[in-house]
């Protein structure tokens, strides 16, 4: 069974593979406004318990991806990224736009073991 901090690394490093786009753990750089993702992980999904142990773990997480470009091809990357990871799974959850910030945001579910 992998470790809980390997999984999330798993996550974090298929992310940070994708050129010219920025993504943080939890919460943005406040720096950071008009093109940036953030992910987490949100809890257990999935568990299997074998023998009184927890034998296999799966963890599920969001990622949002805020742009203000129209079919922008980072959204591509970030679902490959998210397909590489595996055994995991993915949910493109919404996609909306925010009048405040005139950005376009993108929602994910997603696990990884």
């Amino acid at each position: 069974m992998k470790s809980l901090q390997q999984s999330l690394m798993t996550v974090r490093d298929e992310l940070n593979k994708i050129e010219g786009a920025k993504f943080f753990h939890y919460q943005r750089d406040p720096n950071t406004k008009k093109e940036y993702g953030v992910w987490m992980e949100n809890g257990e999904g999935d568990a299997f318990h074998a023998d009184n142990h927890k034998a296999e773990q799966q963890i599920s997480g969001t990622l949002d991806y805020y742009t203000q470009i129209e079919y922008n091809p980072i959204l591509d990357e970030i679902q490959e990224a998210l397909d590489r990871i595996d055994p995991g799974g993915w949910t493109l959850e919404s996609v909306q736009y925010e009048d405040e910030t005139d950005l376009i945001h993108y929602e994910w579910t997603f696990t990884v073991r």
